[in-house]
């Protein structure tokens, strides 16, 4: 995977050894240390002050870059989604590749980005408060992202049942798969992504031959 192509660096998935590096600014700071403290105790469990403290910083600071509580939430979440969004517009934009290759592509980009980070902020999801309105534009870009995925998966299997299920299916093998080796640990994120991607073509019902050439143009286009 080429470091040209690679996506900027992004909102709550700082490569750092934890809050308190002083090379990254402040938001971030704020950023690694709330995306610490609600994957290790919880969203409901943690104050502003905590995140503070934990940043190295003042309370009344963190109020300099956020709203509240939950606007930092919003945006370490809208950042485990967006890279992978971009990079399937980029993909949507030469369709002239095979779309099996699109589909191996996206499955290991959105992969590397969701086990890219600190922590795992995939396991925040679910969270009760992800369903009101300071979180529309996550789940409205989640539900992009989704999309497109289904988009792929019937142009690979053009025949298949039910296309809305089975994207729904695929996108869960994506995030679970993830989560499922982020708590295996052991590996890195290149093996994962790799293996996420071949299961995403193996649901796709690709035979054997065309998901090995789909994975090969698959990592060109990374």
């Amino acid at each position: 995977m080429s470091a040209t192509s690679r996506p900027a660096s992004r909102v709550g998935r700082p490569r750092a050894q934890g809050p308190s590096d002083s090379s990254l600014e402040p938001r971030d700071q704020v950023l690694v240390a709330a995306a610490e403290l609600f994957t290790r105790n919880g969203y409901a469990a943690t104050t502003t002050r905590a995140v503070a403290e934990r940043a190295g910083m003042r309370q009344a600071s963190i109020y300099h870059y956020f709203a509240g509580k939950e606007d930092i939430l919003a945006t370490l979440l809208e950042g485990t989604v967006e890279p992978s969004l971009s990079f399937a517009a980029a993909l949507a934009a030469s369709p002239a590749a095979d779309p099996a290759a699109h589909l191996w592509a996206l499955a290991a980009r959105d992969a590397e980005v969701l086990l890219g980070g600190l922590y795992n902020l995939g396991a925040l999801y679910q969270l009760p408060e992800v369903r009101g309105e300071r979180f529309a534009a996550f789940r409205a870009s989640r539900e992009r992202l989704k999309s497109a995925y289904g988009t792929l998966l019937a142009l690979v299997a053009s025949d298949a049942t039910d296309p809305a299920l089975r994207t729904d299916l695929l996108f869960g093998l994506v995030e679970g798969g993830v989560a499922v080796a982020r708590e295996g640990g052991g590996r890195t994120t290149r093996e994962v992504a790799c293996a996420v991607a071949d299961a995403v073509l193996r649901f796709a019902g690709c035979p054997p031959a065309q998901a090995e050439a789909a994975r090969q143009e698959g990592e060109r286009l990374l």
